[in-house]
């Protein structure tokens, strides 16, 4: 499939359905306390996304999924299944929405702490926030895709952490996965050249032991093979003529240092 290449008409719907699945993550933040469940977080988004937003949560039946956003827990590496396994105090927690508007989809992840975190968890969700920001700002028009990648593995081994290497991040657009995919570790190949109108995620999955994951017999649930923990933050990009543009920010989210 070749890459796709959004004309005026398709980024703006990009740009809505960006702000809206960051009004999903903005909505569902204040519910994250010790105490609740994956399943009353997943029927909250739902009923938003559905009732409110009038959008489509595209991960519902997706290849068979069964819920409508992932929710991956401490050693969850991604596409935890929502459950009514109560959420304690000192988890960690990815939360991954993906909605569909007029067509076109928008993809955006974001950690939270239930309660007070270790030292070890904050650290963690710190750097995997910094990895992601690392590679965001080497998006840029005329440059090489894997730059991304080189740098956000240079900077996460910098912090004694790991980059997951079986998933990545995607082309986005009319389809929830389309063309190129967006490594997050170097490669010898510098990949395509980023255009103006292609828009992907940069998503980043973090280790803070060694890169090794593997596949839960629920087909969908990834772990890390150590059990240490694993944290991801994720954004919905677009290559401009001038740089990029972040579809998927936050209310009041800025850059780090």
């Amino acid at each position: 499939m070749p890459i796709s290449i959004k004309n005026g008409s398709d980024i703006e719907k990009m740009r809505v359905v960006g702000g809206l699945t960051a009004e999903v993550l903005d909505m569902i933040s204040p519910y994250v306390q010790p105490g609740i469940t994956t399943n009353e977080l997943d029927r909250m988004c739902h009923d938003y996304i559905v009732n409110v937003q009038k959008a489509v949560p595209a991960p519902l039946n997706y290849r068979g999924f069964p819920k409508s956003i992932c929710t991956s827990v401490n050693h969850q590496v991604c596409h935890g299944i929502p459950s009514d396994k109560v959420l304690k105090n000192g988890d960690i927690l990815n939360i991954d929405i993906t909605v569909i508007k007029n067509g076109f989809h928008g993809d955006a992840s974001r950690m939270f702490c239930l309660g007070k975190p270790s030292i070890r968890a904050q650290r963690l969700i710190d750097v995997a926030y910094e990895c992601l920001w690392i590679g965001i700002r080497e998006a840029l028009p005329g440059v090489p895709l894997n730059n991304i990648g080189r740098a956000v593995q240079t900077y996460a081994e910098s912090r004694n952490c790991s980059v997951v290497r079986e998933y990545c991040g995607h082309g986005i657009g009319r389809e929830f996965h389309e063309e190129p995919q967006v490594l997050h570790y170097r490669e010898s190949d510098p990949g395509p050249t980023l255009l103006p109108g292609m828009t992907f995620t940069i998503e980043p999955m973090i280790n803070a032991g060694r890169k090794e994951v593997k596949l839960l017999p629920d087909g969908w649930t990834v772990v890390t093979k150590d059990h240490h923990l694993s944290a991801q933050w994720e954004h919905t990009v677009l290559i401009t003529e001038q740089g990029t543009e972040i579809l998927t920010l936050g209310k009041g989210e800025t850059p780090p240092i």
